[in-house]
């Protein structure tokens, strides 16, 4: 898809897919630079034997240098080369990365010993600096090359591809969480409206990134971005053209129960100017990379204000969530943690389910109607991890302040819907009255916020 448009809407401080092409320049300039050096100071090639141990002196090597050029020449070749390694060489990285890049014990012990002695800002300031890995400056000055910040993003989600297999590398992935906190803070994120005259670019990544309900091509995006409909995103300055993480939203009349009817491509287009409700369908994180460092939150509060402002007959916020972990946990739990009348459901249910072989929508009989949804109503309210809900979506609605306002039966007859949550849908309900006081109550007594219909399922 070749993009020949410009954009028509600019919300914030640069344009969608806008890039600082001066300061670019100048960047490629000093590493073209560089890189010369560099060739002059290398007597002999770089071993290849051990990839990941050579990166390896490669990062000793720019955490020696000084000098800009051959620094910015250095880091870029540092990322090109971790680029081209392979899988097994790749988590050897990680571990030099991890093992020899480390903050050191004894260091860090003499200068708490130096301030034990004598509490001075010399002394803090040293035990600060000895304190912090050197793996972060090392990242820090990786940061500063063209796409670096990308790259490193990037690097991360490759690295949390293998930790649940390599637990000794959370230290690794700590620090690197750590920069991208800071470098992805609220402060620096612009929010954009996606609509069909946005970049081409940006459109196929909204395409690609989709991660609940799948869109299928440019055809079926663009009745996602229709005159009903809308869709917003998250931009970084050192990302430009590349959303963070995006919402889409239904412009409707009244609470939604599936989500078929949102989503089909042929459908009549409604005016949005007579809608009272704007109904949050898809919330989608873009980057592995980014994983725990959250966005959600914010977006959701902006989009709000954002719809609030240009449409005034909005009056009600709702989402249509999944429950991804409802069918793992029916299937799971121990029936030992449960209450009696819970316990009767969940083996009257996997009994059913044992019988069916798999879930099909014909599959979902009045009998499963009735057990799936006390089910569901009692594991959003009452099943609990950390004193926290088990279910991700539960956890970030109501620690937003939202509301469960209804469980919907047949709302997701996809194959996904039907897996993850027996095609159960929910809708949580942003009052802006009360969002601030769900919140509260959320985090300082564990409660989970729900309406009288739900409380009565449970």
């Amino acid at each position: 898809m070749t993009d020949t448009r410009t954009p028509l809407e600019e919300t914030g401080t640069y344009a969608i897919g806008a890039r600082p092409k001066g300061f670019s320049r100048i960047l490629e300039s000093i590493m073209h630079v560089g890189r010369g050096l560099l060739a002059r100071t290398r007597q002999n090639g770089r071993a290849a034997e051990h990839p990941a141990q050579a990166l390896a002196e490669q990062c000793r090597a720019l955490l020696g240098h000084r000098g800009e050029a051959t620094g910015l020449a250095l880091a870029n070749e540092i990322l090109a080369d971790y680029q081209a390694l392979p899988g097994d060489e790749r988590v050897r990285f990680f571990e030099l990365l991890n093992e020899d890049f480390d903050a050191d014990t004894q260091a860090i012990l003499e200068a708490a010993r130096a301030y034990e002695r004598q509490a001075t800002f010399e002394t803090r300031s040293a035990l600060a600096k000895a304190v912090e890995a050197p793996r972060r400056r090392l990242f820090r000055r990786l940061n500063m090359v063209p796409d670096g910040t990308r790259r490193l993003v990037k690097m991360r989600g490759e690295l949390l591809a293998v930790i649940d297999e390599r637990p000794d590398l959370k230290a690794l992935d700590s620090d690197l969480r750590h920069l991208l906190i800071a470098w992805f803070n609220r402060g620096f994120l612009v929010m954009h409206r996606i609509d069909w005259n946005s970049p081409a670019s940006v459109l196929e990544k909204i395409v690609t990134y989709e991660a609940v309900h799948e869109i299928n091509g440019f055809e079926d995006l663009r009745t996602r971005l229709a005159e009903d409909r809308r869709c917003f995103a998250f931009f970084h300055p050192a990302m430009p053209d590349d959303p963070l993480i995006f919402v889409q939203i239904a412009l409707t009349n009244g609470t939604e129960g599936a989500i078929a009817p949102l989503i089909a491509r042929e459908r009549q287009i409604a005016d949005a100017r007579e809608a009272d409700t704007a109904l949050f369908y898809s919330i989608s994180n873009c980057h592995d990379g980014l994983r725990g460092i959250s966005f959600g939150n914010f977006l959701l509060k902006q989009v709000i204000e954002e719809l609030r402002r240009d449409l005034e007959n909005i009056k009600n916020f709702v989402t249509l969530s999944p429950v991804p972990g409802l069918c793992q946990w029916i299937a799971s739990v121990s029936v030992d943690t449960l209450s009696e009348p819970i316990r009767g459901e969940i083996g009257a249910v996997r009994e059913i389910l044992a019988g069916l072989g798999s879930l099909e929508t014909a599959g979902l009989s009045d009998e499963l109607e009735s057990a799936l949804l006390r089910l569901c109503a009692h594991y959003l309210l009452n099943a609990k991890r950390g004193g926290e809900p088990v279910d991700p979506v539960a956890r970030f609605h109501l620690s937003n302040g939202a509301a469960l306002e209804r469980i919907h039966w047949k709302a997701d007859c996809s194959p996904t819907g039907l897996l993850r949550s027996a095609g159960i849908m929910v809708n949580y309900a942003y009052r802006l009255n009360d969002i601030e006081k769900n919140h509260e109550k959320y985090f300082a007594d564990g409660e989970v916020v729900a309406s009288s219909d739900v409380r009565k399922l449970a």
